[in-house]
């Protein structure tokens, strides 16, 4: 009985423990200050930095569709 008792009480500790935490990350936005200040960053720094078709560059004829052509 005291070893029920005690991994009861362990399990409601985790939970109490895991749910003050969900609530100070959802109360600050930490998640959102994570996406805005590392991830977003990150992501532009690489997908501004890819290389990309010049599209002006290529002639334009009336008659014939461009060629979409990515090396």
């Amino acid at each position: 009985m005291k070893k029920i008792k005690k991994a009861l009480l362990k399990f409601c500790l985790i939970f109490v423990l895991l749910n003050v935490g969900l609530f100070v990350i959802f109360f600050f936005d930490l998640d959102g200050k994570l996406l805005f200040n590392v991830v977003e960053p990150f992501l532009k720094k690489h997908y501004d930095n890819m290389e990309r078709k010049d599209t002006l560059a290529e002639a334009y004829d009336l008659d014939k569709f461009p060629k979409y052509k990515y090396d």
